[in-house]
This record gives structure tokens, sequence and C-alpha cells, in this order.
């Protein structure tokens, strides 16, 4: 298996950027260059004022410098629920960015040497599936090789989330009919990759139980910095007590006004009574 790579801009002109990107034409930009050395004025600035450029065509110019893949309002690439891969300043983006940085000081630490935990939630409806997604875009926006696997083979969202096929996925690989072909590369996200639950199979628990899912994530880890595991719900099922222990750790997540803390209990004892690090908590206000 192949280490994710891409190619980086940060050496390459805004206007360069735009121009091989489809955003620019060469006659703009020769024009906004002209106007640039007339009045010693910024490429991105003067090209917006002249109406060549938006914003948003100066925002993917940037974030292509900075290796800081986002994408424009309204792209198709992804549901319009992975806010991290769009809204960059947004309140909530922020909030991801700050459980990153928890996450990085407290369980992904270099000399702890932990490359996988698994996300779940005491109950389905709480946004569990939805801080995966968001947070495995933020983890990759930070120049980490990150890869998010749908583990719930039950009810899974990241196939519909990332926009992917999901005949292929986990539940092949575990049962030996496919191999590291049915993770997903999110092209437009430098650095993230995506193994869909793939079909539904009959026996999830028994497939995680398995020892090749402790297998897998110990090649996977070989490759990726990061890995994130989306579970069922704690308190319905085996399967994320199960993830939890191959991962090692678990981030709990609840929702304000829906999770009580009688089910945020039983799923805490659940987790670490199998024997995984309960890592932390998060309340989702979305």
């Amino acid at each position: 298996m192949n280490a994710p790579s891409h190619t980086t801009d940060h050496s390459r002109s805004i206007g360069a950027i735009l121009i091989d990107a489809g955003r620019l034409t060469p006659e703009n930009a020769e024009r906004v260059l002209r106007v640039c050395r007339e009045h010693g004025a910024r490429f991105g600035d003067t090209a917006i004022q002249l109406g060549a450029i938006t914003q948003a065509d100066v925002d993917f110019a940037l974030a292509r410098q900075f290796d800081y893949a986002t994408l424009p309002l309204g792209d198709q690439t992804v549901s319009e629920e992975v806010i991290a891969a769009f809204a960059t300043n947004a309140q909530t983006v922020e909030g991801l960015r700050a459980l990153r940085t928890q996450l990085m000081l407290r369980w992904f630490d270099s000399e702890a040497e932990h490359k996988a935990i698994a996300i779940t939630s005491p109950e389905h409806g709480e946004g569990r599936s939805w801080l995966a997604a968001n947070l495995a875009v933020v983890f990759s926006q930070l120049g980490e090789r990150t890869l998010l696997i749908d583990a719930d083979m039950r009810r899974p969202r990241q196939h519909e989330l990332f926009k992917l096929d999901n005949r292929v996925g986990l539940s092949a690989i575990l049962s030996g009919r496919a191999g590291s072909e049915a993770i997903k590369r999110i092209t437009p996200l430098l650095g993230l990759s995506v193994l869909p639950s793939g079909a539904t199979p009959p026996n999830p628990q028994e497939l995680l139980a398995r020892p090749a899912f402790s297998q897998l994530l110990e090649k996977l880890s070989e490759t990726y910095d990061v890995i994130l595991i989306d579970t069922p719900p704690a308190t319905d099922y085996a399967d994320a007590q199960t993830v939890a222990v191959r991962a090692s750790g678990a981030l709990l997540v609840a929702r304000k006004n829906v999770s009580s803390s009688n089910q945020l209990r039983d799923a805490a004892t659940i987790i670490t009574q199998a024997g995984a690090v309960l890592v932390g908590s998060v309340i989702n206000e979305i």
C-alpha cells in the first residue's frame, strides 16, 4: 500500500494556480498584472476589483499555496454537511480545530504512537458520523495523512457524506473479498482517504471481532498518521466496544438537549469495561 502523496503549490503564484485551475484566463491575468505594475497593487485584490476573479478564487489559491485544501461553496464533491471542507472560518469549524488540537495532545502524541481512535455515541442521531467526517477533514488540513473508516456496517453514512460507491468497503476486506483498493482518496482534500463500510453483512460484530480487523489497523498505521473509525451507537450494539478495543481508545459524542447523562454514563462504562481508553467526550450542538 502506497502512502498518499500530493503536489504542493506553495512556490507558485496565485495567478498561475488560478490559470491552471481554469478560474482565470491568461488574457485576464496579463491585464491584472499590468495594473499591478502601474499601481504597485497586490494581484489578488486587483483581480477582484477588475472582476477577473472572486474572493472565493483567492481563497482557493491561498489554500493551494499553504497546502490547506478547501472546496468552493457549492462544490458537489462532498455533502454540504462536511462543513470543514468549505467554511474555513466558521465558528463550528474553529471548534473542530480545537478538538483536533486536544486529540493531538492527548492521544495522537508522537511518543505514545497512537494512530487510531473510535468515534462513538450512546444512541443514534447524536452527530457521531458528522463529527467523524468533519474531524477527518480538519486533520487532513493539518497535513496529517488521514484515513476515515466507516465501521458502522448497520447504518453507514460516510459513503453518503463523501459521495462514494458503497458496494465494496470494510466488510469486503474483513471477509477476504477485497484489498486496499476499497480505500478511496478524496482527491480535492489533500491527504484524506475514506474506507466505506461496504455491503451490509449478516454478522458485522463477528467480522469486527476477527483478527483480520486488528491486522488491518496495524497495516494501515504504517501508511496513515491518523485513523478515525466511525462506529454504531455504543449502547445499542457490541460493535462499538469491539472497535474501541482494537483502536485502543474512543471519543464519545453526545448531543445537546438530546443525550441524557444516564446514556453517557452507560456508554462510557461499556467502553472502559471492554478495556479501551475513553479519551474524552464531545457535546455536539449542531
